[in-house]
């Protein structure tokens, strides 16, 4: 691999960008989801088979837009960990081998803090 030992100032901002934008993206969609959750409502229709199907309908749909909402939440977490990497210029660099993780992973995953072979478990000399 490369000899280098970090990622430059001019990379670490371009990744940055990526992030940032990522990260609004995220918190976006994290707005919707709980939005979602919270004008999900029973139905006032007199029928009470309707409504109790209606009801079942609505738990599991709040349970699912909860369980994305969660998902989410720890993306953008995820993201923002990997803006203080930046900010410390530890960013990029695998946890296990202390080698640079590839740019083209960083640009698919960027809050990765792996290399793909330890992702996937195998070693790395």
């Amino acid at each position: 691999m490369n000899d280098k030992k970090r990622y430059s100032d001019e990379e670490l901002l371009e990744f940055k960008e990526l992030i940032l934008a990522k990260l609004a993206k995220a918190q976006t969609d994290y707005d919707l989801l709980r939005a979602q959750i919270v004008n999900i409502n029973d139905t006032n229709d007199t029928s009470p088979t309707f409504k109790a199907l209606e009801e079942g309908a609505s738990t599991l749909s709040k349970e699912e837009a909860n369980h994305l909402a969660e998902r989410q939440l720890k993306f953008m977490n995820s993201l923002k960990a990997a803006l203080v990497r930046i900010e410390n210029k530890t960013y990029g660099i695998d946890r296990i081998t202390g080698e640079l993780i590839p740019k083209e992973r960083l640009r698919a995953v960027p809050h990765a803090t792996l290399g793909i072979e330890q992702k996937l478990g195998g070693k790395k000399k």
